[in-house]
């Protein structure tokens, strides 16, 4: 059994009744649009998203269509944000099949994340929680505000690390601490706990992001992305940020030198990567990843146990172990 499965066990009945509820909202009469959602539909990913909605509720309370409504609304969001992105990146592949916007076109691709979009809204309202409305569209606001940080500094190339965990808190931690906090409000009204959980989550989205980072310079062959992909597009990320802060001034502006060129070959892009290897980076970004997860880790601990809390344990050190 995969660790993933072990993870959804004690929620697998959940997962199976919310893929259903999810699927009814990807439904459209408009012909190009049902073809595109069935594409959507055809290539969801691991779905640990919604995982993480159902077994926070699990964890705090008993799980009823509350938490299908939550983990529907985080699931349009997360969909929208990579059909969003695709765009801005003019990505053409995404877990090795071809983008919306490759396959139709950019404006095609940005109608239908809007779609989506709206249909996460309309559920809430149907449903009157407003309360979680809130908090996604508090998450979407952040992802904005990130996305357009980062484009910012990318252009100046002068990302501190303070810079890089405004951005990252914004563009990933803000989804994956949606996801805790919705979880948490379809089971309870509890303040103190809905934190907690806010905490819980943002936690697991900075150290998922470093571990994404660390995995760009790590070539292992299993991971999802291309080795020096970040370099290549001129991203600047924990393992790199450090490097630098560590280097002569020499090797920096070496480094910089090819880091700001727009075309670079692989010889180039595999230098940067050994520099960062050899000056420390990784095992930098991995103590500081280490320190989100065990902040994480925690959270869990001030629980009692059970199989919603082992789980999510699991689910922890899986954020900070993959390979893809």
């Amino acid at each position: 059994m995969s660790v993933l499965a072990e993870i959804k066990k004690p929620v697998e009945k959940e997962m199976a009744e919310f893929e259903v509820y999810f699927n009814k909202t990807m439904k459209s009469n408009i012909p190009l649009l049902k073809i595109i959602l069935n594409y959507v539909l055809r290539r969801k990913g691991k779905q640990m998203r919604p995982l993480l909605v159902l077994l926070t509720a699990g964890l705090n309370g008993k799980i009823t269509e509350s938490a299908y409504v939550a983990a529907t609304l985080i699931e349009l969001l997360h969909t929208t944000s990579l059909v969003h992105d695709d765009v801005v990146d003019e990505a053409e592949e995404r877990r090795g099949a071809l983008t919306i916007h490759a396959l139709w076109n950019s404006k095609i691709a940005v109608l239908v994340g809007d779609y989506m979009l709206s249909k996460g809204l309309l559920i809430s309202v149907e449903k009157s929680r407003y309360d979680m409305l809130e908090i996604v569209s508090e998450a979407v606001k952040a992802m904005t505000e990130g996305e357009l940080l980062q484009l910012q500094k990318a252009r100046k190339l002068n990302i501190t690390e303070i810079d890089y965990y405004k951005i990252i808190i914004s563009k990933t931690a803000a989804l994956i601490s949606a996801c805790t906090a919705t979880g948490a409000k379809s089971v309870t009204e509890d303040q103190d706990t809905l934190q907690l959980m806010k905490d819980f989550g943002e936690n697991i989205g900075i150290a998922f992001q470093i571990r994404d980072d660390i995995l760009d310079y790590e070539s292992n062959g299993l991971t999802g992305k291309i080795v020096g992909n970040d370099i290549k597009e001129r991203k600047i990320t924990l393992p790199l940020i450090y490097s630098l802060e560590m280097a002569s001034g020499s090797d920096k502006r070496r480094i910089m030198s090819i880091v700001k060129k727009k075309k670079k070959t692989k010889d180039e892009i595999d230098e940067v990567i050994r520099y960062v290897i050899s000056s420390g980076g990784l095992e930098y970004a991995e103590t500081r990843m280490n320190g989100y997860r065990d902040k994480a880790l925690a959270i869990l601990d001030s629980y009692p146990d059970s199989d919603y809390k082992t789980s999510l344990k699991k689910f922890v050190y899986f954020t900070t172990s993959r390979n893809n």
